[in-house]
C-alpha cells in the first residue's frame, strides 16, 4: 500500500504553482512520498488595492499559515520576501533551498535597457523599494522617468508593456525564471543600482513546529549559505522595524574576489568564503533621499550570528536617519 500523500499549501498564482511544483518534486525525492498541491486563495490575491495599503506582501501569507494551523496542509511554500519577519512559535521554517537570482529586471518595449529609456518613460512597479531606488538612480544620472504603481500577476504586468500603457515594468528575475519567461528580460538591474527586497529569490518551506519527522525530511532541502544570507537581510528589516512593503532593500553575499578565480591561490579562495557582505538601503519613494550602507563580517555560523550582522547594519542606518524615510514603521 502506497504512503499517504503529503499536502503542500500554495497560492493559486501561476508563479506560486510553478515554484510549489518544483518544491513538491524535491520533497517527493527526499521523502519517497507523493506530494499533492492544495490551492489556497489569500487576501492579497483577491484585493485590488495597492500592497502598501493592505499591509504589504504579508497579506499573501496569512491564509497559508491558517491552513497549516488547522492541519489542512502538511507544509507550505512561500516566496521568502513575502514573509513577515516575526515567526509564529507554532510554525518553523524547515528549509530554505538554494536561492535563485536575487536581482530585479526590466521588461521594456523595443528591448530597451534602463539607461536607454526615453524622456518621460513610464515604468511600472508595485514596490516602494523599487520606486525609491529607480528614482534615485534616474536623478543621479539625468534620466527622466515616471514610476507608476501597478498590481497584478506577471502576465498582467508584462501586458501593460505589450499593450503600450507602460514603457517598462520591473519584476524579480527569480519569478520570471521559475515560470520560464526569463527570455523576456531586456535588462538585468545591477544590485549596485537596485538592491533587492530582503529574501528576494529565495523560497521558504514552512510546517508545524511539532512535526519533527517532517522537519527532519524537509531539512534535506535546506541551503545553509542561503539561510544565513536571508536571515541577515531579514534581521536588518526587523531591526529597522519596517514591514514587507517598506522601501527597504538588502542583500547579503560574498564580497567579489580581488583577482579572477582562476588566478586566486587556493588559500585566498578559502579566505574569501569566510566573509559575508551585507548591504542595505532605505529611501523616499521619489528618490530624493537614500540611506545606503554596507558591512562585512565573518560568514555567519549560527542563526544568532546572522541576526547580529543585520542588527549591526540597521543600527548604523538608523543613526544616519533611515527611520524618517520609511513612512509608518511596523508595530
Amino acid at each position: 500500500m502506497s504512503e499517504k500523500a503529503l499536502r503542500l499549501g500554495t497560492r493559486r498564482s501561476k508563479l506560486a504553482m510553478a515554484q510549489s511544483g518544483q518544491v513538491a518534486d524535491a520533497v517527493s525525492q527526499v521523502t519517497g512520498r507523493p506530494v499533492e498541491l492544495v490551492e489556497i486563495t489569500t487576501y492579497g490575491d483577491t484585493s485590488r488595492e495597492h500592497l502598501a495599503q493592505i499591509g504589504g506582501t504579508g497579506v499573501f501569507v496569512a491564509a497559508l499559515r491558517e491552513a497549516l494551523a488547522r492541519g489542512e496542509v502538511d507544509f507550505a511554500v512561500h516566496s521568502l520576501k513575502d514573509l513577515p519577519t516575526a515567526q509564529p512559535a507554532e510554525l518553523v521554517l524547515a528549509a530554505i533551498p538554494e536561492r535563485e537570482d536575487p536581482r530585479d529586471v526590466l521588461v521594456a518595449r523595443d528591448a530597451l535597457k534602463f539607461a536607454d529609456l526615453p524622456r518621460g518613460a513610464r515604468v511600472g512597479t508595485g514596490s516602494p523599494r523599487r520606486m525609491a531606488q529607480l528614482n534615485a538612480y534616474a536623478r543621479a544620472h539625468g534620466l527622466d522617468i515616471e514610476t507608476v504603481p501597478i498590481r497584478g500577476n506577471v502576465d498582467t504586468r508584462i501586458g501593460f508593456v505589450h499593450g503600450g500603457e507602460l514603457d517598462a515594468v520591473v519584476l524579480a528575475a527569480a519569478g520570471l525564471n521559475r515560470i520560464g519567461r526569463g527570455d523576456e528580460v531586456t535588462d538585468f538591474l545591477s544590485v549596485d543600482t537596485v538592491l533587492p527586497a530582503p529574501g528576494q529569490g529565495a523560497l521558504a518551506i514552512e510546517c508545524a513546529a511539532d512535526r519533527a519527522d517532517l522537519i527532519a525530511a524537509l531539512a534535506e532541502l535546506d541551503d545553509p549559505h542561503t539561510r544565513a544570507a536571508v536571515t541577515a537581510e531579514r534581521s536588518l528589516l526587523a531591526a529597522l522595524e519596517a514591514g514587507c512593503s517598506a522601501p527597504v532593500g538588502a542583500l547579503a553575499d560574498l564580497p567579489p574576489l580581488s583577482a579572477p578565480l582562476e588566478r586566486a591561490e587556493p588559500q585566498a579562495d578559502r579566505q574569501i568564503v569566510k566573509e559575508m557582505r551585507l548591504r542595505g538601503v532605505v529611501g523616499t519613494t521619489d528618490g530624493s533621499t537614500l540611506v545606503q550602507l554596507s558591512t562585512t563580517g565573518p560568514v555567519p555560523r549560527t542563526h544568532d550570528d546572522a541576526m547580529a550582522l543585520g542588527r549591526e547594519l540597521a543600527t548604523e542606518m538608523l543613526a544616519r536617519g533611515a527611520a524618517g524615510l520609511m513612512g509608518e514603521r511596523a508595530l
